[in-house]
């Protein structure tokens, strides 16, 4: 693998010039950007396209269906048939995340293929993605995982943004995992072995909504906060907020997901409720838009 990687960087004009840009640059962006947030955010800038207020729309989304967070007393019979993931779902979730492997300019091998998140658990609802996770070694590939992250991260939001392909009216979401990442999914199961990695246990849980729905609205407020500072131009400001408030929202759902109640604690479903409501990517938008602002000169 590892030499396919250099053939891959061989092919590139000036390759020695691109794999220092490229480290220079997630140097300069977790400077900037602050280092951290989902581990699947794209490793590059982009214009995030026009900016979305926070308005009272915003709001009532919060306003979550309370069914949307049910524990259920079965996983969804639509994917498995006494817990085993009926064989024509299968065949092309391995169909899709081969396709999108084969599609990669260099050669991989791949660990497993597997699919984790509320799916593979009791708590799906109509809101749920299909989660396909493709294991890679990323120390097979180059020494420096953070520019093989950075690669497969933007292979993935490539897919990811061209392809709209739905499973029984669930998106499928490709992201490609390093092998021996510490997972907190409650359900991992394999679709190479056909078996559970980790299965997962129905427990009855009467979820917090309420104080869930708390915790959105008061990140929310604040989200509404550093949109003004975006309409004042204050650039510099609204980075230091934005990486400020996306940090406090990965540590709310960090204690969330290492408490007993994990998935179901108030502070993980408060999480996906900002994420249903589209207030995580509103503040990406934020910061990206920011940073060209800050780097846009005008005639």
């Amino acid at each position: 693998m590892k030499e396919e990687w250099n053939n891959y960087l061989a092919s590139i004009d000036e390759a020695n010039s691109f794999r220092n840009r490229i480290r220079t640059y997630l140097a300069d962006r977790n400077k900037m950007l602050g280092k951290g947030g989902n581990k699947n955010s794209p490793p590059y800038t982009k214009k995030m396209g026009t900016h979305v207020t926070f308005d009272k729309q915003l709001e009532e989304e919060l306003e979550v269906d309370v069914d949307a967070f049910k524990i259920h007393e079965e996983l969804d019979p639509q994917i498995w048939n006494d817990e085993k993931m009926e064989p024509e779902i299968k065949k092309k979730l391995l169909k899709i995340a081969n396709d999108f492997i084969e599609g990669l300019p260099i050669k991989v091998k791949v660990d497993d293929i597997t699919l984790t998140g509320s799916l593979a658990n009791y708590n799906w609802s109509k809101f749920s993605d299909v989660d396909l996770h493709v294991i890679v070694n990323f120390e097979m590939i180059d020494e420096n995982e953070e520019l093989v992250k950075g690669f497969f991260d933007a292979q993935r939001m490539r897919w990811n943004d061209v392809h709209d392909i739905t499973i029984k009216d669930y998106d499928v979401e490709i992201y490609v995992e390093n092998s021996g990442e510490d997972h907190r999914s409650t359900g991992v199961y394999s679709l190479m072995r056909d078996e559970w990695i980790r299965h997962p246990e129905y427990v009855e849980q009467n979820i917090d909504v309420e104080t869930a729905r708390k915790k959105a609205n008061d990140v929310n407020d604040q989200a509404t906060a550093i949109e003004k500072l975006y309409d004042e131009s204050e650039y510099e400001k609204v980075m230091r907020n934005v990486e400020r408030l996306k940090t406090k929202i990965r540590n709310m759902r960090s204690a969330g997901l290492e408490s007993e109640l994990m998935e179901f604690s108030p502070e993980n479903i408060a999480f996906k409720m900002l994420r249903r409501a589209k207030v995580l990517n509103k503040l990406t938008k934020l910061k990206y838009n920011s940073y060209d602002q800050m780097n846009t000169l005008d005639d």
